[in-house]
């Protein structure tokens, strides 16, 4: 191989064996360094970014993020945060990243602090739209058991406040 190398610094181990040049890596290890905010976005801009700086000398074929914590996976059944492979794509960053958009919307969270409180107007339209897509129950059980349709139950918490993902999708599907 022409280049084969890594670097590792706190948290991090970055490391290539078929790569353009060192540039690759430190690209890598560089955007992992100077970024924060949830690690597998982090994660997703350091690939961007070596991928950015030459990548691999064969050129683009696969990608994949795996993120574990304790106790971290959907419902806290598992440790598995995410795991995402794409195996044969043109632009797999890309698709790694549109993945990651579904994986989210589906098992991701939103702080509390940004639900919607659901008043007089917000429940009527609620109703409006639910019953479209034939849920004509109590609104309480009319969201959740489309909610749980939609693999989005993990981000219902009763009907008095709403994530805003889970309203964003049922205004798209309506």
């Amino acid at each position: 191989m022409e280049w084969a190398g890594g670097r590792t610094g706190e948290c991090y181990a970055a490391q290539g064996n078929i790569l353009v040049s060192a540039e690759t890596v430190d690209g890598l290890a560089e955007t992992f360094e100077s970024s924060s905010g949830p690690l597998v976005t982090r994660l997703l801009d350091s690939l961007d970014a070596a991928q950015a700086a030459g990548g691999d000398r064969r050129g683009q074929q696969s990608a994949a993020l795996l993120v574990v914590e304790k106790d971290g996976g959907y419902a806290g059944l598992s440790d598995v945060v995410v795991e995402l492979r794409v195996e044969d794509h043109e632009r797999p960053l890309e698709e790694l990243r549109r993945l990651y958009g579904l994986h989210d919307a589906i098992f991701g969270t939103t702080p509390e602090r940004f639900w919607i409180d659901v008043d007089d107007e917000l429940a009527a339209e609620l109703r409006e739209r639910l019953a479209k897509l034939g849920h004509d129950e109590d609104l309480g059980e009319a969201f959740f058991a489309w909610a749980g349709k939609e693999n989005l139950e993990e981000r219902v918490d009763g009907i008095e406040r709403v994530d805003p993902v889970v309203l964003e999708e049922l205004r798209r599907q309506t």
